[in-house]
């Protein structure tokens, strides 16, 4: 089995469910030493499943929260003396509708969840990258930054971090910094154990969020949606040694799409 992380340390963001998950532990067994974020409780079982498998530190926090980004880096430092690898995967879609019938407080949640979690990850990952001299960060963005019904304000927020990938990328480049991000497409994962709404969708909201998912499938070559892994195996990718000349890129992993 390969070992691209062999004794590298990474943070995974979003890491109790979905695609984070996936990532930890995927990572887990090509030989990373893991720092697992979320806001639940339940990325705590990652290091009872883990065990034996790879050194990992699970962590709660609010990763909307500049204060708690930096608390982690530390922690992260502090437990393992570097960081190599950052994978900002906090963020999706909290409501479906119309863009004209989203509320104030709404936009503004939907852009704090995608978009603020990423660029203080970031922000707090830097100093220690760049005192190393080395660094690789992933972040996961999304193919609805164009073009996609009853996500405007998620798709701003991912256009955010695709703009910041590449500001970054250009910024950290002759530091031996590379950043990059992935843009997935419609993705099958299990059920989310705690929702992103916990808000039981009306009947009208079950016909918006079914006009995305017809959307999604529509745009794809190959009319459907991707898995975890495969989510997975495009951003480990990016994260690992094979990827050492690539940087500033946005991969769109979505069947065909590109957003």
């Amino acid at each position: 089995m390969s070992k691209r992380f062999q004794d590298k340390v990474a943070v995974v963001t979003g890491a109790a469910q979905g695609i984070g998950r996936c990532v930890a532990e995927r990572m887990a067994t090509e030989g990373g030493r893991l720092v697992l974020v979320d806001r639940s409780e339940l990325v705590h079982e990652l290091a009872d499943e883990l065990a034996g498998v790879a050194e990992v530190l699970t962590l709660t926090a609010d990763l909307e929260q500049n204060a708690d980004c930096a608390r982690v880096m530390a922690a992260a430092v502090e437990r393992f003396g570097r960081l190599d690898i950052l994978i900002n995967n906090v963020g999706g879609t909290i409501w479906v509708k119309p863009f004209d019938r989203y509320l104030e407080h709404e936009i503004e949640a939907e852009v704090r969840r995608s978009l603020f979690p990423t660029l203080w990850c970031c922000h707090a990952a830097l100093p220690q990258m760049l005192k190393q001299g080395k660094g690789a960060i992933v972040n996961v963005s999304s193919v609805a930054t164009r073009g996609v019904n009853n996500r405007v304000p998620y798709g701003a927020a991912k256009g955010g971090v695709n703009a910041l990938t590449a500001c970054l990328a250009l910024e950290t480049a002759e530091f031996g910094i590379r950043v990059n991000a992935t843009a997935p497409g419609g993705t099958e994962a299990p059920p989310r154990r705690i929702p992103r709404n916990a808000a039981e969708q009306s009947e009208q909201e079950k016909v918006w969020y079914q006009q995305i998912v017809d959307q999604t499938i529509q745009r794809s070559l190959m009319k459907r949606y991707g898995t975890t892994d495969e989510q997975a195996a495009a951003i480990l990718f990016l994260a690992s040694d094979e990827a050492s000349y690539i940087t500033g890129v946005t991969l769109p992993v979505a069947g065909g799409d590109l957003g």
